[in-house]
C-alpha cells in the first residue's frame, strides 16, 4: 500500500519546503528546500510579506508597483525560479508555456540545445498532503534532504506580532472546484425516486379511502334495503310462508288512501265506477275497477247492485255499502260527469293511449262515417274523444270492456297531471266542481298529484275486480285484490257494529236465501249476499279470525243450525263469517 506523500508524517522527513509559486490553476507550488552550509554569521531573516514584493521569485501576486527585476539564475543567495517542466529556463507564472522565451520553451522538460535534462529532486516539487510520484510510489524509496529531522520553516506574520506560525488568508489562495456532472444526475435521481415513492404511497392512501367510503355506502344501501322491506311486510322469514292470513296481515298493516269516483254518462245514461288506491306504504298506485253487477246490502239489509245503489242512495250511501262490503275505508266520493270528464283531458293537454276497438262519432248524422277514435297504439285522445272511448260498449259487449276502457282513461289523465299538489289543486279548481263533502278540492288535488307522480315512475296499474254471475265476492276471485290491493279482509267491525254474514245457497230452494236474510237481520246481523252453490247435503258456518268464533256460534244457533256445523276456515271477501246453507237447513224450525 503506497503511502500519501506527507511531510509531517511521524518518522518521515522529507525536509523543508518553500513556496515558489502559483501555478496556471491558481494552486500553490512548493519545492524542497536546498540544503546549505551555515554561514558563519547568518545574515538575518527578512519577515514574510506576503503583500510585499517577495524578492528571487519573479512572482508577486499583489503587486501594485512596476515590475519586479527577476534575479539572476542559479544565484546562491536568490533561489532559481520554479521550472515545472525542468527546462532551466527562468519560469514566469504568467508564461507557463515558455511564451516570453521561445528558444527555450519544450514542453516535454528538453533544453534549448535539444538535450535532455535530468531530472533531479531539486527540480521537482509537490503540494504537501498530495501523493508522491509514481516511481518513488513504485520503489518505496522517499527523498530526504540534507537536514532531513528539521522541521519545515515557519514565518511569521509580517508585523511579527505572532506566535511565529504561518498565517494563510484565503485571499491568497485559488481553489477551483471542478464541476461534477455525475453529482447532480445522482441528486436529480434521488429526488424523482422520492417523488414516486411519495406518489405510490399517496395513491395507496387514495385507494384505501375510496374502498372504505365504498363499503360505508354499500352497508347503508343495505341497511335501508332491510329496513324498507321490513316497514313493508317483504322480509323473507318474518313473513307467513305459506298461510293465507299471514299474506293480508302485511297488506292490512299497510296504509292506503282511496277514493270512489263515479263516471256519470250525461249523454246516454248510466253509471261507471272505480276506486282510485293510493298505497302510501308500497308506493303503489292502483285503479280497481268496479262492475254494475256488484251486489250491495242496503241500510235495512235488502240486497241491491252497484249501479242501483249510486242511482238511489246517493254518494254517502255507496260508499258505506262498498266499505261494508270490501272492508275498506273510503275517504270520500268524486263524481265526475262526462263533461267535467271532458275538460279535465283539455286541461291536462289532450292524453296518449292504446285503444283497443274502433269508436263511431256518436253525433255523426249517417252510418258508415269515419270513427271518432281509432284503434292503435299511442293514440292522442281530445277531451270529447276520450269521453266517447271512457264510455263506449259495442254490441254484445260485457259491461267489464267498457269498464276497461274507462280505466284507461283515467290513467291517462293521471299521466298528464301535475305532480305538484298546488298545481294540481288549481286544474281541479278550474273544472268549478260542487265535490260532494268531505272531499275538498285541496284535498282531491293533493291526492290527485301523489297518483300522478306513481303514473309517471310507472308504479301504477288498473285492476278489475271479479265478481260471480250473481254479482257476490268469492274468496278465490275476489282475494287478490280485495286482500291484496284494498287490504278489506284486515278491517275489523268497531266496537258496537254489526257482524257481517255471507250467505251462500247450496239448498237448492231459491227462497232460503230470503228466509236467512229476514232472520240474520232480525238477530241484529248485517247479511251480504254470498251467491249460489251447487246443493250439498250439510251446512255449514266458517270463521277465519278466533274471536270470531263466538259470534259465529251466534249465527249458527240464528239460523237453526247444529253447533257441530261450526268451523274454522275461509270466510268469503269482506264478511266475518260465512254460512253455506245445505239441504239440512229448515227455515221454518228457527
Amino acid at each position: 500500500m503506497n503511502d500519501r506523500y506527507d511531510a509531517g508524517d511521524a518518522g518521515y522527513d522529507a525536509g523543508p519546503y518553500e513556496l515558489v509559486g502559483y501555478d496556471e490553476y491558481g494552486q500553490p507550488v512548493y519545492r524542497q528546500a536546498a540544503a546549505q552550509q551555515a554561514p558563519a554569521h547568518p545574515a538575518p531573516q527578512t519577515a514574510y510579506d506576503p503583500y510585499a514584493q517577495q524578492q528571487g521569485y519573479g512572482y508577486d501576486p499583489y503587486a501594485t508597483g512596476g515590475q519586479q527585476p527577476a534575479p539572476a539564475h542559479g544565484s546562491a543567495h536568490q533561489p532559481a525560479a520554479y521550472d515545472p517542466y525542468g527546462s532551466g529556463a527562468p519560469y514566469d507564472p504568467y508564461d507557463p508555456y515558455g511564451a516570453q522565451d521561445p528558444a527555450g520553451y519544450d514542453p516535454y522538460g528538453q533544453a534549448a540545445a535539444g538535450g535532455q535534462q535530468p531530472r533531479t529532486a531539486e527540480q521537482t516539487a509537490y503540494v504537501p498532503q498530495q501523493a508522491g510520484p509514481a516511481e518513488e510510489a513504485a520503489h518505496g524509496s522517499r527523498q530526504a534532504g540534507p537536514a532531513e529531522d528539521a522541521p519545515a520553516p515557519r514565518e511569521t506574520e509580517p508585523d511579527g506580532g505572532g506566535t511565529g506560525e504561518q498565517d494563510y488568508r484565503t485571499e491568497q489562495f485559488a481553489f477551483v472546484e471542478e464541476p461534477d456532472g455525475d453529482s447532480e444526475d445522482v441528486i436529480d435521481w434521488l429526488k424523482f425516486t422520492e417523488n414516486r415513492t411519495e406518489r405510490r404511497e399517496e395513491a395507496r392512501r387514495r385507494a384505501r379511502s375510496r374502498i372504505i367510503a365504498l363499503l360505508v355506502v354499500l352497508a347503508l344501501v343495505a341497511v335501508g334495503g332491510v329496513g324498507y322491506l321490513w316497514y313493508a311486510g317483504e322480509l323473507p322469514g318474518l313473513s307467513s310462508s305459506g298461510g293465507t292470513s299471514g299474506s293480508a296481515t302485511a297488506a292490512g298493516a299497510q296504509k292506503r288512501d282511496v277514493i270512489v269516483v263515479h263516471l256519470h254518462n250525461t249523454g246516454k245514461g248510466g253509471t261507471s265506477t272505480a276506486l282510485l288506491v293510493d298505497n302510501t306504504t308500497t308506493r303503489q298506485g292502483t285503479t280497481v275497477l268496479l262492475p254494475n253487477s256488484l251486489a250491495l246490502t242496503g241500510d235495512d239489509g235488502s240486497t241491491t247492485t252497484l249501479a242501483e245503489s249510486v242511482d238511489d242512495d246517493g254518494a254517502s250511501g255507496t260508499r258505506d255499502q262498498l266499505d261494508t262490503v270490501l272492508g275498506t275505508s273510503i275517504q270520500g266520493t268524486w263524481r265526475l260527469d262526462t263533461p267535467y270528464l271532458q275538460n279535465l283531458v283539455e286541461l291536462v293537454g289532450n292524453i296518449e293511449i292504446d285503444t283497443d276497438t274502433d269508436v263511431p262519432d256518436p253525433d255523426a248524422g249517417k252510418k258508415g262515417a269515419a270513427p271518432l277514435v281509432h284503434r292503435g297504439q299511442d293514440q292522442t285522445l281530445s277531451g270529447r274523444m276520450a269521453v266517447a272511448y271512457a264510455t263506449y260498449r259495442a254490441a254484445g259487449e260485457s259491461q267489464n270492456a267498457q269498464l276497461e276502457r274507462f280505466g284507461q282513461v283515467m290513467q291517462g289523465v293521471l299521466r298528464k297531471m301535475s305532480s305538484d299538489p298546488s298545481s294540481a289543486t288549481t286544474t281541479v279548481q278550474t273544472l268549478a266542481q260542487i265535490l260532494d263533502p268531505p272531499l275538498t278540492d285541496k284535498d282531491l288535488g293533493a291526492f290527485l298529484a301523489r297518483l300522478a307522480d306513481l303514473a309517471k315512475s310507472g308504479d301504477y296499474r288498473t285492476a278489475l275486480l271479479p265478481v260471480q254471475a250473481d254479482g257476490t265476492l268469492s274468496a278465490q276471485t275476489g282475494g287478490s285484490v280485495v286482500k291484496d290491493v284494498l287490504g278489506g279482509t284486515a278491517k275489523s267491525p268497531g266496537a258496537g257494529s254489526a257482524v257481517r254474514v255471507s250467505v251462500q245457497n247450496a239448498t237448492g230452494v231459491k227462497d232460503d236465501t230470503e228466509k236467512a236474510r229476514v232472520m240474520l237481520l232480525g238477530g241484529g246481523f248485517t247479511f251480504l249476499e254470498g251467491g249460489a252453490a251447487g246443493p250439498r247435503p250439510t251446512s255449514q258456518v266458517v270463521y277465519a279470525d278466533a274471536a270470531d268464533k263466538a259470534d259465529a256460534a251466534e249465527v249458527a244457533k240464528t239460523l237453526g243450525l247444529p253447533a257441530g256445523s261450526v268451523t274454522k276456515g275461509t270466510v268469503s271477501s269482506g264478511a266475518d263469517v260465512s254460512v253455506v246453507l245445505g239441504r239440512d237447513y229448515r227455515p221454518s224450525s228457527s
